[in-house]
């Protein structure tokens, strides 16, 4: 297969991936590099889809902060982690986690520790609480709100 076979395959295969679901570039990058095509090909590939609208970080940044907050129970430190890992920038993974309203936000976490609280035998002692700020950090949220809300729980 010649150069120009191997760009219009891979654009191909790459909108039916993206017409179904949000893309970010690192993710149509290393689909294109899984399936056999060369840098420069997949560069001219993504700078199409970019051209085209199928591929937009700022989107993809938002969709993604506000499904695994939704969906996934995770706090903005674990999704600001995991946009960076997808190489977002920094200026629009802030305006993705600047969409998260904040009173939701709190309200997520307290029944996420309320019903790991559940689970606990005593909550109310100091090394449930530890284990509650742990299960909190796990899940990407800041140390000091899942203090705040702990001692809510009470």
């Amino acid at each position: 297969m010649n150069n120009s076979d191997n760009q219009l395959l891979g654009y191909s295969k790459a909108t039916s991936l993206c017409a179904t679901r949000e893309y970010c570039q690192f993710d149509i990058k290393e689909k294109l590099f899984s399936w056999g095509i060369d840098i420069e090909t997949s560069e001219k590939i993504i700078a199409q889809l970019i051209e085209e609208k199928f591929i937009d970080e700022n989107r993809y940044a938002s969709f993604y902060a506000r499904d695994k907050f939704k969906f996934n129970g995770w706090g903005k430190i674990k999704i600001i982690w995991n946009l960076r890992l997808k190489k977002i920038p920094e200026t629009i993974i802030q305006e993705a986690i600047s969409t998260i309203d904040s009173d939701e936000y709190e309200n997520k976490l307290f029944d996420l520790l309320k019903e790991k609280s559940r689970k606990i035998n005593n909550p109310e002692s100091e090394k449930n609480r530890a284990a509650l700020l742990r299960f909190a950090q796990s899940r990407g949220f800041d140390t000091y709100e899942a203090l705040r809300v702990i001692r809510k729980l009470k």
